[in-house]
């Protein structure tokens, strides 16, 4: 009986998410349980979601193509679903920019910023509105993902091809090159708002960024392949995806800036975000059609959610109060 109880608590305990299922161009959401409850079809080839300010609604950046590596034009839409019915209720429609990829939202307008790829630039995006403020030059190529610093006044993107992140400051648009390990692509702000953590794929490295200084004041060493990265409440544990031959989930401790663990996945992970309170992470193995729930504090999986045949699945977005 009590291994019951304990059993129900974490399952309870674990939020419904919202998938971004890219190949399906659908986003597909899911009961704490694993249970495929309702869908929504989006654009082409969706990449990444982000929740509203005030949580009501998702955004998805309707990519229009599979892999940044492939050439082609591209979608320029960034899709808007509302959380509480489970359906579309428009676009964003980019005009000339094509491509959207990472997104970040203000977190005190509520306004976007979005990576696009062709052109290589970020957009400043309204979303009450449904058009583009302002473009901003990001200095490199391949711009992938985004977030704000401390307060929003800088946007911080990734130029994966150019092994540099840009600090953008959103008042007036001046770039600030910050060079990197090769192949940067997902970041996160430490709860203080003080240090970057930025995954850099093939130099198998996290750079730590200091927010004061806009530049990298050290590295940790990871697994193969860190390409997406969380970091828990209190600030001490770095949690993220490790690709390629990779193919598992990190752990990193901030004070020691040494890897302390992995939790092999047993297949290649686009993605990983957790929850609110770092309980629990999400990570999206693409080709397999799986997204792994891990227990942080456990160090291993606990749930793993099976999406449709050919969905594609990459970020899980999960859904909490």
């Amino acid at each position: 009986m009590r291994a019951l109880i304990l059993f129900t608590a974490t399952v309870c305990a674990q939020p419904g998410v919202a998938v971004v299922e890219k190949i399906a161009g659908k986003v597909g959401f899911y009961s704490s349980t694993g249970e495929r409850t309702s869908e929504v079809k989006v654009g082409t080839y969706p990449h990444e979601i982000v929740r509203s300010l005030d949580a009501k609604s998702l955004y998805i950046t309707d990519n229009g193509i599979l892999w940044m590596q492939y050439a082609g034009k591209g979608g320029n839409t960034i899709s808007i679903i509302d959380v509480a019915t489970r359906t579309k209720t428009g676009v964003i429609d980019l005009g000339e920019y094509r491509r959207p990829h990472g997104m970040a939202v203000h977190p005190s307008t509520g306004q976007l910023v979005v990576t696009i790829e062709n052109p290589d630039g970020l957009l400043l995006v309204d979303p009450q509105q449904r058009k583009v403020i302002r473009k901003f030059d990001v200095q490199g190529k391949s711009p992938h993902m985004v977030l704000f610093g401390p307060d929003g006044k800088r946007a911080y993107v990734s130029n994966t091809n150019s092994g540099t992140l840009a600090s953008i400051e959103i008042a007036t648009g001046k770039t600030k090159l910050i060079p990197t390990g090769r192949y940067p692509q997902g970041g996160v702000l430490s709860p203080d708002g003080k240090t970057i953590y930025l995954t850099n794929a093939e130099s198998n490295a996290i750079s730590i960024i200091s927010t004061v200084e806009d530049k990298v004041v050290g590295e940790i060493q990871t697994a193969t392949y860190p390409n997406r990265v969380a970091i828990t409440p209190d600030g001490k544990t770095l949690v993220y995806s490790l690709g390629q031959k990779g193919q598992a989930v990190g752990f990193a401790d901030t004070a020691t800036g040494k890897q302390t663990g992995t939790v092999a996945l047993n297949g290649q992970p686009l993605s990983l975000t957790l929850t609110k309170d770092g309980k629990y992470a999400f990570s999206g193995i693409q080709d397999q059609g799986r997204i792994h729930v891990i227990d942080v504090a456990q160090r291993k999986i606990i749930r793993t959610i099976t999406t449709p045949m050919d969905a594609g699945p990459d970020p899980a977005l999960p859904l909490e109060e």
